[in-house]
């Protein structure tokens, strides 16, 4: 007996996401379960493919959710540098709303960055955040998005949500 084929679900970290509607356009084109996570109620369109979940107000509490489901087969959406650390070691695909995606490759270097300007901020040095989400940025993360689908379809991951 074959083991079952694993789906392709997509994990939401929603409370600031800026591409939600895309996401939701590609999951529907590729038949793909989506979660979209957060600590409010969100409005989501109403889809078989597409889950709120309301998770409590607990500091992380939307990211701790995430992070136990993140494995391979998974495509986590944040901008969450600590968050996609969890997830990335844990086997999932992570994608930033810009398009940028985070690896095992660049993802030391993300969290190192993150804290070095955390640590800018707190001694006043640093103000501001960062730049703000272009269309570009919108078109680059339906981009990596597709991309990331598409290769967990070429490595035996189904498109078709459970």
């Amino acid at each position: 007996m074959s083991d079952p084929v694993q789906p392709i679900t997509v994990y939401v970290d929603a409370d600031a996401c800026p591409v939600k509607a895309e996401i939701y356009k590609v999951a529907e084109r590729h038949r793909v379960k989506v979660f979209v996570v957060s600590n409010a109620f969100l409005q989501v369109p109403p889809s078989p493919l597409i889950e709120r979940v309301v998770v409590s107000s607990g500091f992380d509490a939307a990211d701790d959710w995430i992070a136990e489901r993140a494995r391979r087969g998974a495509i986590v959406i944040t901008a969450d540098i600590p968050l996609a650390h969890r997830c990335v070691t844990a086997g999932a695909d992570v994608i930033g709303p810009t398009g940028k995606p985070f690896t095992e490759a660049s993802i030391g270097m993300a969290l190192a960055t993150r804290n070095l300007m955390e640590d800018l901020r707190a001694m006043g040095d640093v103000t501001g955040g960062p730049k703000p989400f272009s269309p570009k940025d919108r078109s680059a993360f339906l981009s990596a998005l597709d991309v990331a689908i598409n290769r967990l379809k070429r490595a035996g991951f189904a498109s078709g949500a459970p």
